[in-house]
């Protein structure tokens, strides 16, 4: 995984960072979310990335993400495309999610899809958004998956 601010580092490091970020306000509200995106070259870039953020009266007060960079043969079906992105966050979630559990840290994780109801992924919402639910996640799409359609977007670039 990478950091702007700590550079390469491997899951358990990127585990502890999130758990010490958690760790500032035991008191605090925080969201956790996963999004991927991608971006067809002569191959297709697949950024995952997972972001932490503090909120304060609704409002965000800053954060900490991460991205791990995937590049894969070219896929052009773009409904292979937007599951293959969503199972990746899946996996990453899942992840994060057993070791949350196993050190007994309360957290919901929201898996954000990069597909919205203007334009060619409208039609597989539903399946998305079932499947991820049934996986035991929130889903959160367009214009609403900043993760997904913000910050993994900048990176597909």
């Amino acid at each position: 995984m990478h950091s702007r601010t700590y550079g390469e580092v491997s899951f358990e490091e990127m585990y502890s960072l999130l758990k010490a970020y958690l760790a500032q306000d035991r008191n605090g509200e925080y969201k956790v979310s996963v999004g991927t995106d991608s971006q067809n070259f002569a191959y297709t870039k697949i950024p995952v990335t997972i972001g932490i953020h503090r909120i304060e009266n609704r409002i965000g007060k800053g954060g900490i993400y991460f991205s791990e960079i995937r590049r894969v043969k070219k896929i052009s079906n773009i409904r292979q495309k937007i599951f293959y992105e969503t199972n990746l966050s899946l996996e990453l979630a899942e992840r994060l999610h057993l070791k949350f559990r196993e050190d007994k840290i309360p957290n919901e994780i929201t898996i954000h899809v990069d597909a919205g109801y203007n334009g060619p992924t409208a039609k597989y919402i539903s399946e998305i958004s079932g499947w991820v639910r049934a996986c035991g996640f929130q889903c959160v799409i367009k214009p609403d998956s900043y993760m997904a359609s913000s910050v993994a977007n900048r990176l597909s670039k």
